[in-house]
């Protein structure tokens, strides 16, 4: 049962207004938050992160934190979420055509639950070749509601046999995966690419930099053909790379299983 701008409503009531930006022209963000035990997972980071991104966007507060906070609680109640994720969506919301925002808009808020969690299997990868991400853009460092770069990476690797596709900068940089912050293992030193390099700074990405003790340094494909070991974090997974285009990675599934552990993840 999704709570939309205020309420909680049956799945065919819950509609968007066809003006709403969101739609038309991705004007606006999104969190996944993990739910574990019953309970939305460091809720405060991403309610300011969303924020953050908010303030880059230029869109408004519609909720204050302490109502956001009580409607993740009631989708989680409603729909009987022991494990698995909220996704909070803000638009724009709703205006005449053109690009120009409104002066005063009415943000949409939206907060679907979803139960399960994705499988933490080991991921084989490709390079994307046909899209790149933008370390230029405000937009890569917030989650936007645009992510047809991601959706063009994550289509190429289907069709290339992988699971995901590591997405590079517009300098030929490592950036991340489509879905997913990228930590290598370089001469026994964890590493993950800088969020001046076009990354998205995750939350679970921050966690395991501290539980890690990786550093932050730019990253290029050479680089990661020669890892030891290669993390995909996200907020719902943390998973081992087993296979970059057609060479094999030595696993650090052990690494990403004893993470797991700690922050309660399954597998």
């Amino acid at each position: 049962m999704p709570w939309l701008n205020g309420e909680l409503l049956a799945p065919e009531a819950a509609r968007i207004d066809p003006a709403d930006r969101g739609f038309t022209l991705g004007d606006g963000l999104f969190e996944t938050i993990r739910v574990l035990d019953g309970a939305a997972v460091w809720l405060d980071r991403h309610l300011a992160r969303l924020a953050a991104g908010r303030a880059v966007l230029g869109i408004p507060p519609r909720f204050d934190d302490a109502t956001l906070v009580e409607a993740c609680a009631a989708v989680i109640t409603a729909e009987r979420i022991e494990s698995g994720a909220l996704r909070l969506t803000v638009s724009r919301g709703a205006s005449p055509r053109g690009v120009l925002p409104p002066a005063s808009p009415a943000p949409t808020v939206l907060i679907a639950g979803h139960a399960g969690l994705p499988l933490q299997t080991p991921v084989a990868l490709v390079v994307a070749r046909g899209t790149c991400r933008n370390q230029a853009s405000p937009l890569s460092r917030i989650k936007s509601l645009n992510y047809l770069d991601a959706v063009l990476a994550r289509r190429e690797a289907a069709e290339r046999g992988a699971d995901d596709a590591v997405m590079l900068n517009t300098a030929g940089r490592v950036a991340e995966t489509t879905i997913a912050n990228l930590f290598a293992r370089i001469g026994g030193v964890w590493a993950t690419p800088p969020a001046a390099e076009g990354v998205l700074p995750g939350i679970m990405r921050a966690e395991v930099l501290t539980r890690l003790g990786a550093v932050e340094r730019p990253l290029s494909v050479e680089d990661l053909r020669r890892t030891e070991a290669l993390l995909l974090t996200n907020a719902l997974s943390i998973r081992s790379a087993s296979r970059l285009e057609d060479a094999p990675i030595s696993t650090g599934e052990e690494t990403a299983a004893g993470l797991r552990r700690e922050l309660g993840l399954p597998g």
